[in-house]
């Protein structure tokens, strides 16, 4: 067997993200096989016993992951253009008032907080903030398989075989898109359930079938749905919740 960055094998687990696996490993955090390993870069054999120390798993527990309703005019990441960053949201007078976690908010909990994925400035609706690198990719990561649920408000004319082609058989950079399920919702309305998110997505899937959107809202990610959320606040995931 052929040795691994210790690292990678940690993050191929669904341990911790390969940047948080760094810190624990600084930190002396990490047992393999029984035994401390503090040292970056260290390479091991892909069948080790890993876990966390005692200290490491409380930090673990600790991270934060919110849920947020994103209003049109924020970007999800780093500030652009003159935007704020979605994550300027996250303060105390924002959680929403009838959130359930009794975890209380902390400033500390913004410390490497990153969106796990996107949401354009001109949409609205669920967006995740997580300091938890596991989460991140579960819901981002290349394996993952964990869908997300919009409804669309669109103007035009549907070309004939349009519906059908939202659901399977369109194409965007050259790459065919995965297939997904769209339904009408109303008559100006689409619901799309998607299991990959490029850049503007589902815009650019209505413009190549005649359709132009005028509103966009992300209900659901997996198990996890907006709810009640009132724009412009956030809530805590729960302890129960799973995506």
């Amino acid at each position: 067997m052929q040795m691994e960055r210790l690292s990678k094998i940690m993050a191929s687990r669904g341990i911790c993200s390969r940047r948080e696996a760094d810190r624990y490993i600084e930190r002396g955090q990490v047992l393999v096989d029984g035994e401390v390993v503090s040292e970056l870069g260290t390479k091991v054999l892909p069948d080790v016993r890993i876990e966390l120390a005692e200290a490491g798993q409380k930090r673990q527990a600790m991270q934060a992951t919110f849920l947020l309703n994103k209003p049109i005019g924020y970007v999800s990441a780093q500030p652009e253009d003159g935007h704020r960053p979605a994550s300027d949201l996250i303060t105390k007078n924002n959680r929403w008032k009838t959130d359930r976690s009794q975890r209380t908010f902390h400033p500390a909990q913004l410390k490497g907080l990153a969106p796990a994925g996107r949401l354009d400035i001109d949409s609205t609706g669920l967006l995740v903030l997580t300091q938890d690198g596991r989460i991140a990719r579960r819901i981002i990561g290349e394996d993952s398989d964990v869908d997300k649920e919009y409804l669309v408000r669109v103007e035009g004319r549907l070309s004939g075989d349009g519906l059908k082609l939202l659901n399977h058989g369109l194409s965007l950079d050259g790459k065919a898109l995965k297939s997904a399920k769209v339904t009408w919702q109303n008559k100006d309305q689409l619901r799309f359930i998607l299991r990959e998110g490029k850049k503007r997505q589902i815009r650019r899937m209505c413009e190549l079938v005649g359709l132009k959107v005028v509103g966009l809202k992300r209900i659901r990610i997996g198990k996890v749905v907006l709810g009640n959320l009132p724009a412009g606040q956030w809530r805590y995931l729960g302890d129960t919740e799973q995506f």
